[in-house]
């Protein structure tokens, strides 16, 4: 079944359709209905304005493309199962909560509160604006996502991130089970109070990162503006910049990098590993040293 060129303002326009197509239809008007597709399975929208509520809520084979959802179209999609959204905008509060299976490409995301609790998300060239983004979900996979915002990424499960770029603060707080691949973070207070966190060839910038972990490695990566790292956190790290002042590195942590500007121990069991290398001894080449 095929709909085109139609407005619809109602309360649930297409409640329950299934098998629909729906190509350049605006949703939007005086009625100011909401839940336009509510309950629906196998629907495909395409070209659509929405400028209404809630209109995706407990839907099954869901395909957006190119579709604009406004300001006014808060809480778009919840509760939701497999789900592509392709070369959309998503500009309303808390676009995508509770929902599993979700597939995005080349999406705009400008929306506070988004992704809650979602399970099982894909993401591939978009951007997003939001704060607390991605609170709770589990089973991320991202790759060319650029971010900005705060408090993202806290309490989320079994992800891996390649090839991104975040400008955040407070960002991986309670997270679990991470990789971060070639890609920077920029932001305040990177990753606190996390467990088995990986970054592997990433640029980290910003102060008091990386504190309170447990599990943490970082592989052949840069630390800009790093003041008062790994502060209580049980850390494996090959840093290959220097790093303004780590702090409290705890027992069974080994952290190597060429050169840093304080380690700081006033705790007891701040015996971790600080060693320097590749610094050059008049000519007899590389070595390394252990900061007390």
């Amino acid at each position: 079944m095929l709909i085109e060129n139609q407005t619809f303002d109602e309360e649930r326009a297409l409640y329950g359709v299934r098998g629909l197509v729906v190509r350049n239809c605006c949703f939007d008007g005086p009625a100011d209905g909401e839940s336009a597709f509510k309950e629906c399975d196998d629907v495909t929208v395409e070209g659509a304005f929405m400028n209404l509520r809630y209109p995706f809520w407990h839907d099954h084979g869901l395909v957006l493309r190119n579709v604009e959802m406004t300001e006014l179209c808060r809480a778009a999609l919840w509760y939701s199962k497999d789900v592509t959204i392709e070369d959309s905008q998503l500009h309303g509060i808390k676009a995508l909560r509770e929902c599993g299976n979700v597939r995005m490409r080349n999406c705009d995301i400008v929306s506070p509160e988004f992704g809650w609790s979602t399970r099982g998300i894909t993401m591939e060239r978009c951007t997003a604006q939001s704060e607390y983004f991605m609170m709770r979900a589990t089973g991320l996979r991202f790759r060319d996502v650029r971010f900005s915002g705060k408090y993202s990424f806290q309490y989320i499960e079994d992800a891996v991130f390649e090839n991104c770029v975040f400008d955040t603060k407070d960002a991986f707080w309670h997270a679990r089970n991470v990789v971060v691949r070639n890609s920077r973070v920029r932001g305040e207070y990177l990753g606190w109070y996390s467990g088995n966190v990986t970054f592997e060839n990433c640029l980290i910038e910003g102060t008091q990162p990386l504190c309170y972990c447990e599990g943490l490695r970082l592989v052949n990566c840069q630390m800009v503006d790093c003041d008062l790292a790994f502060e209580r956190s049980h850390v494996l790290a090959e840093v290959t910049t220097p790093i303004d002042s780590v702090k409290n590195p705890l027992e069974g942590s080994r952290i190597t990098l060429p050169a840093v500007g304080e380690v700081i121990r006033d705790i007891e069991g701040a015996t971790g590993v600080v060693e320097i290398v590749g610094e050059k001894d008049e000519g007899l080449g590389s070595h390394a040293r252990a900061c007390a």
